[in-house]
């Protein structure tokens, strides 16, 4: 429990070990705190090929069958807050899902930038740029928005691959310094400063872009 309280909130640490004990309500309730954090995980890291054909709800929902599952594997050893857990998992679910439906043609494992590195696919910088531009329905819109895509995917390649990633987590799935760190595997301080050198260089970039974006 001493570590449970340590890395969660007291009612988050209450709520495991009503879980631990056998009690599937106190596990709901803890896991639909963090649904909508995780369906945005989900919906910035679903490769755009899949889009159409998987919904991140149902994502989430095949993930909660695993927290179920191995809920005894966190409880044993909570070295780091639920929610990352959680996050871990639901990537671990993605990842699969990936595999199962592209194989050979998924982007090497190898260049994710995380401390779960393998099990969490990158955001990539297609998805980042349809996170900038929002949604956009017209048809007249249609053109503009595919030439601004391309130009916003080639300026977002140019960062640095862990400035993309500290992008990610701060700015599109709303992590905290600390949660951010973790997920990196780096101190707070180094997050700090790559979060502001990297918000800083794509404000840059997007200031400079035909038309601009002011919603960063």
């Amino acid at each position: 429990m001493e570590t449970l309280m340590a890395n969660n909130s007291a009612d988050t640490a209450r709520l495991l070990e009503k879980a631990r004990a056998g009690d599937q309500s106190a596990l709901n309730e803890v896991f639909a705190r963090y649904r909508d954090r995780l369906r945005r995980m989900v919906e910035l890291r679903l490769d755009r090929r899949l889009q159409a054909r998987i919904d991140a709800s149902d994502v989430i929902q095949e993930a909660y069958v695993d927290v179920v599952n191995r809920l005894e594997e966190y409880l044993r050893d909570p070295r780091y807050p639920l929610f990352l857990w959680l996050r871990l998992i639901v990537g671990e679910r993605l990842l699969k899902l990936h595999r199962h439906h592209l194989g050979t043609q998924m982007r090497d494992a190898g260049v994710e930038v995380s401390i779960y590195r393998g099990a969490l696919p990158e955001a990539s910088s297609a998805a980042l740029a349809a996170q900038l531009l929002g949604k956009h329905t017209s048809p007249t819109q249609a053109a503009v928005r595919a030439e601004r895509m391309m130009r916003l995917q080639e300026a977002l390649n140019t960062l640095d691959a862990m400035d993309r990633e500290v992008l990610s987590l701060r700015h599109f799935e709303d992590m905290s310094l600390a949660e951010t760190a973790l997920s990196l595997g780096i101190e707070q301080s180094a997050a700090a400063k790559r979060y502001i050198r990297a918000l800083k260089r794509l404000k840059a970039i997007l200031a400079n872009m035909p038309g601009g974006l002011d919603n960063v």
